[in-house]
Parts: structure tokens; sequence; C-alpha cells
């Protein structure tokens, strides 16, 4: 009969706060593992050793290199890969004995933790259990003593080790934060807390809940005391709100700032334009469908609000009342507000009363559409039609009768939102209703992710294209009768 492998978590570091079910499979089992290095030492093994007992046999899994030294063929990720797969072997044997086998991890084994190389290495051959510690992310708040969320806020958990733009992005786009593995780190993360405008509010803890632990803002650290069992805290918002200093006398209500509704083109950067550049580092607000938010370069100070994509009218009235307060708002749309985006939604929420005195402008950019053309010639060269297929906020006998007279009109159609997930049919009615009117060799373009990193462009016909093939993703063109497709190159002649 073979042992047991488990992982247990024991927490934090101080060893009271050690669960009592890791207390005693720690002093039941017949082999103790922990990992450590070179010098031997290992912190999990001096957080259980008041639960060890006399007799046990214990594996040092003794890590042989660090990221920055290796002689290894395959650098460190190949020295470590190794030293996982001699870990295993090695706890394997103990496990074919029949021996339970305890793994030492601190925090909780599957939160960052060693443990897991093990589980997935060992766990398909041998019963494996896990047992749950407490983190490093609830024990610095508690040492901090304030919350790390409340209500509908949202935390999110980082590592230090992601570039210092991406985590920047990503600190201004949530409410609260942890971000650990620090140590070397450390100027990079405190560079990101900057640039998200939120470093005056995070605090810095190392060894939370150990003897020599240390709290202190984050922005007063010394990067070279950091050692690599730290955090940096961003705490909960609301609560810091209402722990704020007395009331003072109500302030004379702040003139009302302004909206500013700006197309960010099809894809990157360099769809945007100078004037749509320029009113996005002006904005200190930035609100938008998530996706979109995240192309926008993040700047020092300036506030993210990133929602779904189906709260075009939440988003609207967020934005406008945010630029009621006073503050100077930039709602982003992908390619052009005016079209099937932002724009709309925010003037109807404007003409229902909200944003009283709020100033809205439109800063245009480059539609999908232009885009999709660009890459293949001229195909929008006369007089066209854009229309959307969707049918969530019109019904598809509309849609049907607006089709039926472009396609009566001789027009070429470029067609948005041609499909989804929960819209299936919609395309291969719309081309039914198109065929009535256009011979089946009429060229289509169908554009997808244009500017992106999975762009696909492909030319066809209309009664070639398949709707199978067609997603949300998408947009198509579809010619007129004097449309041409030769050699990739798809054109609409001016002259009729």
């Amino acid at each position: 009969m073979t042992g047991t492998l488990y992982g247990v978590g024991l927490g934090p570091g101080d060893p009271e706060l050690m669960t009592v079910k890791a207390a005693r499979l720690i002093s039941e089992a017949s082999v103790i593992a922990y990992h450590c290095a070179r010098h031997g030492r290992s912190i999990a093994r001096s957080v259980a050793e008041p639960y060890l007992r006399e007799g046990q046999i214990e594996e040092k899994l003794v890590y042989p290199v660090t990221t920055e030294t290796t002689d290894h063929p395959g650098g460190y990720e190949g020295a470590i890969a190794d030293f996982y797969e001699l870990s295993a072997k090695r706890l394997a044997e103990h496990l074919d004995a029949g021996r339970d086998v305890v793994l030492l991890c601190e925090g909780d084994p599957f939160f960052y933790g060693s443990y897991m190389y093990m589980h997935e290495r060992l766990s398909g051959r041998f019963e494996a259990v896990v047992v749950p510690g407490v983190t490093s992310v609830s024990a610095a708040s508690s040492v901090f003593g304030r919350p790390l969320v409340q209500r509908d806020e949202v935390l999110t958990v980082l590592p230090g080790t992601l570039p210092a733009p991406e985590l920047a992005r990503r600190l201004a786009d949530t409410d609260a934060a942890a971000v650990l593995k620090l140590g070397r780190t450390f100027s990079s993360v405190r560079e990101a807390f900057a640039e998200a405008g939120k470093l005056d509010d995070a605090v810095y803890v190392e060894r939370a809940t150990w003897g020599q632990q240390r709290v202190e803002p984050l922005a007063s650290v010394d990067p070279s005391t950091v050692p690599y069992f730290s955090l940096a805290l961003l705490p909960s918002p609301a609560y810091a709100s209402r722990q704020s200093s007395p009331a003072s006398p109500p302030a004379a209500a702040p003139s009302a700032g302004e909206v500013v509704v700006v197309g960010l083109g099809p894809a990157g950067p360099e769809w945007l334009t100078p004037e749509a550049a320029s009113e996005l580092d002006a904005a200190e607000h930035i609100v938008g469908y998530g996706p979109y938010v995240a192309r926008v370069p993040q700047k020092a100070g300036q506030q993210r609000h990133a929602s779904g994509n189906r709260v075009e009218a939440d988003r609207a009235r967020d934005a406008l009342s945010l630029a009621a307060s006073g503050s100077r708002v930039a709602v982003v749309s992908s390619g052009d507000p005016g079209v099937f985006a932002m724009a709309s939604a925010v003037l109807e929420q404007v003409s229902a009363g909200h944003g009283t005195g709020v100033r809205v402008r439109i800063v245009p950019g480059v539609t999908a559409a232009q885009a999709a053309a660009s890459r293949v010639g001229a195909p929008l060269g006369h007089d066209y039609c854009v229309l959307s297929l969707s049918d969530r906020l019109k019904p598809w006998e509309i849609i049907e009768k607006r089709l039926d007279a472009a396609g009566a009109a001789d027009l070429v159609l470029a067609l948005y939102n041609p499909a989804s997930r929960t819209r299936t049919t919609q395309l291969a009615d719309a081309r039914a209703v198109l065929l009535r009117h256009r011979s089946a060799d009429t060229p289509v373009v169908v554009a997808r992710d244009v500017g992106g990193p999975e762009e696909d462009i492909r030319i066809t016909t209309l009664g070639d294209l398949d709707p199978a093939t067609v997603d949300m993703r998408c947009l198509l063109i579809v010619g007129s009768s004097k449309t041409r497709a030769e050699n990739g190159i798809v054109w609409t002649p001016r002259s009729y």
C-alpha cells in the first residue's frame, strides 16, 4: 500500500496561525519534506518545528540555483525543471514504500507555493491531499489593521515580476491589490504604483506575523532593504475614505467638467489619431469597456473605470456623474465612437437629464469598416451603407427591411456585428436577403481582428460565403454590382 502526499500550508509565519489539521499531520507523518536554499536553513521547517517529533525522516529539497546564476545548458528554467523532477523522484520513493509524506509550504500550498510542482508530478500516481493555510495577503491585511476589500470592491493579486507598465495598468483598473514577489522587483513595483496614481495609498508589509515584521508606507521604503518575504498592499479604498479626517465645512459645489468620447481606432496605438492621444493624456478618468480601457497607455494619477460589454447606459451615466463633480473624463470606444458605440449612448443619457451642465465632445477615430477596406483596396469607393446585424437593440424585422432596401439600391454594405455565440442565424438570413438583388459572384471581404495579432483577411463571394466561419470579431464588406475583385484587390469604381 502506497503512502499519501500531503501539501500542508503553514500560514504566514506565526506557528499559532497554523491550522489544527496541519499540526496533526505534521506530528503524524513518517516523512517531513521542505524546500531550502544551499545554506540548508528552511523557514518552513522553523515554523513547523513545534510539531515535529523524534524519528521522523526529513527530506531537504535544496534549490540548486538562483535566477541569476546557473551553468545549466537550459538556463534557470532547465535547472529548476531538473530539480523538481529529482525532488519528485525522492518523494515517490517514500510513497512507494508506504510512508506518508508531508511537504511543508509557507502560506497556502496552491497560492504561489512550491508544493504545486510536486502535486502536478505525483498526484496522478499517489493520493494527494492539500491542507490550506493562511496566506501572506491575509496576514498583511491583519497586521496593517485595514480590510482588504468590502462590499463590491475588487481585489487583484499580482506578481511583482510583471513588467512595470503592465502592473501599473492592472493597479489602475482595480480597487484593492496585493503585489507579491518583491525583493529585487521592488523598484519597478513602486514605479508601477506611482504610475497608477496609488503610491500614497499603498503600504509595505514585511514578514507579516513574524517577530521582526515591518509595516510602513510603500513610498518611504529603501529598495536595498527589501527581502523576498514582503508584499505591497493597496487596501480597501472605501474603508480609507470613512477613516479620513473629521468632516470640514461643505465645500462649494465644483463647476461641471466635461466628457470627451474618444475613438481609439480598430487596434493598436498606430491607429490612434494625435487628437485622440492628446485627449486621453489630458483626462483625469478613463471610462469604457474593459478591453478598450486596457489599450489606453497608463498615466500617473489617472483613474480607470473598466466595465462589461453590455452596460453602455450605466457606463455613460457614470462618466457624466464624474464630470458633473468637476472632472475631465474620457469615454473610450473602439473604432469611431459615433459608429455603433459610446457617443450616442452618452448623448442619450444627457437627453434623459443626466450630467446637467456637463460639456460633451466627440473625438473621431478610424472605423473598422475603413480599416478593413484599406487592407484589400477600395471597396468603399462609391456609395455604401453601414449596418449592424445585431438584433439586441433593434428587432430583426427592421434589419431585414434595411438589408432589402440597401440591396435593392445596389449599395456596398459594411456589416458590423455579423455573429456571436448566441446569434448564429442572422448572417445566413442576411445573405439570403442580399442574394435577392445580387449575383452569387458578388465580392465579399471577411476581415477579422484588423490591426491585431490575429488579423485575417479573406476575399470570397456572396455565393460561397460560409456563415460558420464568421464571428463577432469580424466585419464584412459586401460589394455592389459594380465592385470588382482581381488579384487580391477589391474596389468599387467611383463612376456608376
